[in-house]
């Protein structure tokens, strides 16, 4: 199939690549021509434009980094529409508001252009080894189109429901991870100021009704002090903002993920925004009497 891939940054590189591992025709565009080396290097065709991309492919992706990057590639100057074929299939795979998704959706319908949303979970150890969780919103018939695809890039591919769907799961996604890195970071930090070796409180709970993968994966990054970015702290703002912007638009309550949002925001204004999310444990060092003993700061 002939795919069109837009947006190539630390997710959409390896996505990518895996398009061209299994088989597809890939065309690529990114604003900074740099990051689409690797792909044009490994065969991929060079793309001018979103518009040039969408002119070859009867599938495009996106994978940008928020409502208003997505708008532009759809919608803007030399955008997808302006160089779409009829019946061409537009899939979001960036993390952005349900009711952003819904009206870009309808503004590429009115041009003949079906929209999925179709956010990830994984980071960047899920798009490089295709393990991805891909949560779609939109019209059946495109997502069967466009399901190969996602196969290619993802282990657990989920047609939601209708437009705006997959954003919503993915809301909901970002607030059972961002509550859990901040509770782990909590149980962590508890155990090292009290004196206890926080590895061995984490292997014990990993047998018990506190396990999860957050506590599993996240929590040995932790302990081992690799805040090294697979999903950056600043993302995780932008997503728990999302989070927060709707409930306030749906009048929720949503107290622990509130919360959450707060320590984001202190994340990214204490200068840890470059950081993985699980630096949320040097914020509460921080927080609890100074830089941690260890340096690794």
């Amino acid at each position: 199939m002939d795919v069109g891939f837009i947006g190539l940054g630390l997710m959409g590189r390896p996505m990518a690549l895996n398009l061209m591992r299994a088989g597809h025709r890939l065309h690529v565009w990114s604003r900074r021509r740099e990051s689409m080396l690797p792909l044009l290097d490994a065969g991929a065709g060079d793309g001018a434009s979103a518009a040039d991309v969408a002119s070859r492919a009867e599938v495009v992706i996106s994978m940008v980094a928020d409502a208003p990057d997505v708008e532009q590639v759809a919608l803007g100057p030399q955008g997808v529409a302006d160089g779409a074929r009829p019946g061409l299939v537009f899939a979001d795979m960036s993390t952005i508001a349900p009711a952003a998704a819904q009206s870009v959706a309808a503004r590429l319908k009115a041009r003949g252009i079906e929209m999925l949303d179709a956010p990830v979970s994984g980071g960047e150890i899920g798009a490089i080894n295709a393990s991805l969780t891909i949560m779609v919103g939109g019209d059946a018939t495109a997502f069967e189109r466009a399901k190969p695809l996602f196969d290619a890039m993802g282990k657990t591919v989920s047609l939601i429901g209708a437009s705006g769907a997959g954003q919503v799961a993915k809301a909901c996604n970002q607030i059972l991870t961002g509550v859990g890195v901040a509770a782990v970071a909590e149980a962590l930090n508890f155990a090292k100021k009290s004196g206890v070796d926080a590895a061995k409180v984490r292997e014990a709970l990993l047998g018990g009704f506190a396990y999860s993968r957050v506590l599993e994966n996240h929590g040995q990054r932790m302990l081992d002090r690799n805040f090294k970015p697979g999903f950056k702290a600043w993302m995780h703002q932008k997503d728990m903002r999302i989070v927060m912007e709707e409930a306030h638009r749906l009048g929720l309550a949503l107290p622990s993920a509130a919360a959450t949002a707060q320590m984001f925001n202190a994340m990214v204004g204490s200068g840890l925004g470059e950081d993985d999310s699980v630096a949320m444990l040097k914020l509460l060092e921080r927080m609890s009497g100074g830089e941690p003993a260890d340096g690794a700061d």
